[in-house]
């Protein structure tokens, strides 16, 4: 019990974080071009309490920890109103970047905190210094997974969003008519079908290769760094 409360807190702390940053950095963003339904509505702050998805952001990343599968997971999503930016089309491809945009630079800066804490505070597995490192390592993964798996060119990740903005309008006005069943696609994709055919790992398949290329260049820097 006392291992399987260590490894949920280890990883669900991390991930609360992680993706309370995304979905704000998306409020932000829209706000900067002229669409303030986030900051009037409250959603333009890090209490995670606002933002938390009950589950998104505990049932299944808790699942997901507990059966050591990789961990994903989202929150509510921030509200935003094309229409209201002063350039909807391209402004609202920025607004989508902005969420994968800030868990990069999360993961880069937590690894360079990383890497100059290494003379005061040891790399540990045991005590209060390896549950910090833990944290430290698992909220480097989950940033780069998150921001690899939201670049998903699949409604209702970011990555769809990018896609509706640089396809020619007719095309873009087709591929929007799949948004009502993203939700739906997601969960047998990426929970019903690996539960039930283990063999077809699409978690692995499609954000394993570039999640661990990020990973090997995120190592690099540690060690040039400490």
């Amino acid at each position: 019990m006392n291992d399987t409360l260590y490894t949920i807190a280890t990883w669900l702390l991390p991930l609360t974080f992680a993706i309370v940053f995304h979905e704000v950095a998306h409020g932000y963003v829209a706000r900067l071009f002229g669409d303030r339904t986030a900051a009037r509505m409250g959603r333009l702050t890090l209490n995670p309490i606002k933002h938390v998805d009950p589950i998104g952001t505990v049932a299944l990343p808790m699942m997901l920890a507990v059966a050591g599968a990789p961990i994903f997971g989202w929150a509510k999503a921030v509200p935003v109103n094309p229409s209201r930016m002063r350039n909807p089309r391209w402004h609202m491809v920025l607004v989508a970047l902005a969420g994968p945009g800030i868990n990069i630079v999360m993961a880069l800066a937590t690894i360079v905190a990383m890497a100059l804490l290494v003379g005061t505070l040891p790399p540990s597995e045991t005590g209060t210094a390896g549950f910090v490192w833990t944290n430290l390592t698992n909220f480097v993964l989950i940033n780069v997974m998150l921001a690899v798996f939201n670049m998903l060119p699949l409604p209702p990740f970011d990555g769809s969003h990018v896609v509706e903005g640089v396809l020619p309008r007719p095309l873009a006005a087709h591929y929007a008519k799949l948004r009502p069943f993203g939700l739906i696609a997601m969960v047998l994709l990426f929970v019903a079908v690996p539960v039930l055919f283990p063999q077809y790992n699409l978690v692995g398949k499609l954000i394993g290769p570039p999640v661990n290329w990020v990973m090997v260049q995120m190592q690099m820097l540690f060690g040039a760094i400490a």
